[in-house]
């Protein structure tokens, strides 16, 4: 499975997600990306998020190679059209998840196999996945803090 998100789609349908910031600023599209990564590392599904240049300024913010892959329009082209020709190009290799509010976005990566969720959907797996995580590492801290203190 590879999940394909729309950026500015989710992030106009998460305001928690860099509150009080533009939704198409450099913050909000990191803090984003830092989600989707922490998300990525939980389930092990890897993650592609697509913005459009245009709400861009200046070159795009260099990668540590760690994370999710980012992927920007270039000048002239959408994250929608980024989206679908790559939907259409996966759907071969294996199941294909498309993350957006645009419905004709989601009828055409639909029209060629892929998997669709809105974005409500989406933030409510991801928010469940977080928290399962998160449970499990609570969980695992305290048994191996028990485990340490039982060897004294």
């Amino acid at each position: 499975m590879r999940i394909l998100i729309d950026g500015y789609s989710l992030l106009h349908q998460w305001p928690e997600v860099a509150a009080g910031r533009p939704r198409h600023s450099a913050q909000a599209r990191e803090e984003l990306i830092r989600i989707l990564t922490r998300y990525q590392d939980a389930t092990g599904t890897p993650v592609t998020v697509f913005f459009d240049a245009r709400y861009r300024r200046g070159p795009a913010p260099p990668r540590d190679g760690a994370g999710i892959e980012v992927i920007y329009s270039a000048p002239g082209q959408t994250a929608d059209a980024l989206i679908e020709r790559t939907a259409a190009r996966l759907v071969a290799w294996g199941e294909v998840l498309v993350v957006t509010e645009d419905i004709a976005e989601r009828q055409t990566v639909e029209a060629f196999g892929a998997w669709t969720w809105s974005c409500e959907q989406f933030i409510c797996h991801v928010r469940t996945a977080l928290a399962d995580e998160r449970a499990e590492l609570e969980q695992l801290n305290r048994r191996e803090q028990s485990r340490f203190q039982n060897r004294r």
